[in-house]
């Protein structure tokens, strides 16, 4: 079992970034990989960026490439997302999920175990 807890989000101009940050508990942190997803009201849950549990593998949503950077450190036991050149289309609450297997960088979130409650992205124009 393991709980995530996101922070980092807000508001933020156009061109502007954000680092987003996700705790988690438990012990076994350092065998799951991780990712970040994010959602609109009404809309199917993105990814966005995940990697793997030793950090050596990446990958990124296209339209974020070269702008985000996933990153974890596993003594901290938390995963980062840096964001940079917002824009607004990245508006969105944004989650981090770990997976069980710790080599995937899956994008579909349905082969993610456990989720963090969410923290609010808004760029403005």
């Amino acid at each position: 079992q393991v709980q995530l807890v996101e922070s980092g989000g807000g508001l933020v101009q156009a061109g502007g970034s954000l680092r987003l940050s996700c705790a988690a508990s438990g012990q076994t942190f350092n065998k799951y990989s991780m990712g970040w997803f994010r959602q609109a009201p009404g809309k199917v849950r993105e990814f966005v960026g995940g990697i793997t549990a030793s950090g050596s593998m990446v990958r990124y949503l296209e339209s974020v490439k070269g702008r985000f950077t996933i990153s974890r450190d596993n003594a901290k036991k938390t995963v980062y997302l840096q964001m940079n050149s917002l824009k607004p289309e990245d508006t969105d609450a944004y989650y981090c999920a770990a997976n069980t297997d710790g080599y995937s960088t899956s994008m579909w979130f349905g082969d993610y175990d456990y989720w963090g409650q969410g923290t609010q992205v808004t760029v403005s124009s």
